[in-house]
């Protein structure tokens, strides 16, 4: 395998922030050449490029935090200048305990991290993948807050008047919805039922706001799916939203070195889960993400995968079938009678003692 070290003569890494980008131009043995600390925008992206040029020319790599937040800006410029671009996502950092934390360290960690890395992540594509990103994750946040305005409306109902909450407690979602968002108020009502139909219909009314948002964001996916890979939706399960999923994962032919690596980002890839004499293997657990294969898509795999091949489970744990065993019940003490104190019945308050503490003992003194 030929180390990144080997094919290049500088490494670049940037720790980007949201108004400033700090460079630092690193060796292949991980010495520091250099460093520069620019503002985020496109006078600071040429400053960097005039860098590089100046203080690490000949074969090098940019190795950038965060290209699709705060280094996306400049991840497109050096792509449109024909660098060479990969994506440090998480670097590994030590403790702060020692004030050792600064852009300048960042970007050098971020260099010998590309470094030290066997494989180097590229940059997703932007231009209609980053449209179905924008359009997934902008729907995503409309149906959590619609689920959370249905949630809100049931809660009122709980705590609303009698006479309010007959009627209404025992409604399905969707007509609960419908119906509060067209109820009103009369003169006979109290204040108390007056506000609470208004906080009701506000409500229900901003849950199917919401629901008409995600529908027009919806629609507009289909289109550009169709336009990205024409045949996707013609496949078993796969709607607008999954296929988008899917794209925005895939991101651009190369990106995946392998269907390996594809499955580990679909949540279906096997892992090793053996212990003793016991060899057998477990699903991958699904981290949800705005660029990783949305729910219809990891359940469809996650049953094709699962039931069908026997070295493929999840873990499950069973119960041990003991043999029965034939077991007394545990006897119930024996109740000491009461205590008889001057021809009277011990009181009540005081506790019971146990069986034999009253047994005749020889006198102490």
């Amino acid at each position: 395998m030929i180390m990144l070290a080997d094919r290049i003569d500088f490494v670049l890494g940037v720790d980007t922030h949201k108004h400033t980008h700090t460079a630092a131009a690193v060796t292949p043995a991980g010495g520091l050449v250099a460093h520069l600390t620019v503002a985020a925008d496109a006078t600071g992206y040429r400053r960097l490029l005039a860098f590089a040029d100046e203080r690490a020319s000949g074969r090098r790599i940019w190795a950038i935090e965060g290209t699709g937040s705060f280094g996306a800006g400049l991840t497109s410029h050096l792509l449109e200048h024909g660098e060479w671009v990969v994506e440090i996502d998480h670097p590994k950092r030590p403790a702060r305990r020692n004030g050792a934390k600064t852009d300048e360290l960042d970007a050098v960690r971020a260099a010998r991290e590309a470094l030290a890395r066997e494989h180097l992540a590229q940059p997703r594509r932007r231009g209609a993948r980053e449209a179905l990103r924008v359009l997934l994750t902008t729907r995503e946040n409309a149906m959590r807050a619609r689920t959370k305005a249905i949630c809100q409306l049931k809660d009122l109902v709980v705590s609303a008047p009698e006479s309010l909450r007959r009627p209404l407690h025992a409604l399905p979602s969707a007509a609960l919805v419908a119906h509060c968002a067209r109820v009103r108020t009369n003169t006979a009502h109290s204040v108390e039922q007056r506000y609470t139909i208004l906080a009701l219909r506000t409500t229900a009314r901003r849950a199917l706001a919401l629901e008409a948002e995600a529908a027009e964001l919806e629609a507009q996916l289909e289109p550009l799916v169709k336009q990205a890979a024409p045949t996707l939706l013609d496949e078993p399960g796969v709607g607008p939203v999954s296929a988008a999923q899917l794209l925005c994962s895939w991101s651009h032919a190369g990106r995946l070195r392998s269907e390996a690596a594809f499955a580990a980002l679909a949540g279906v890839a096997p892992i090793p889960a053996s212990s003793g004499r016991v060899t057998r293997h477990r699903l991958n657990p699904l981290r949800r993400s705005p660029t990783q294969p949305g729910p219809a898509y990891d359940h469809r795999l996650a049953a094709d995968a699962s039931p069908r091949n026997a070295g493929l489970r999840r873990s499950t744990h069973h119960r041990r079938q003991e043999p029965t065993r034939d077991q007394a019940l545990p006897q119930a003490p024996s109740r000491t009678p009461p205590l008889q104190a001057h021809g009277r019945s011990r009181p009540a308050l005081l506790p019971r003692l146990p069986a034999g503490c009253l047994e005749s003992r020889p006198n102490q003194s």
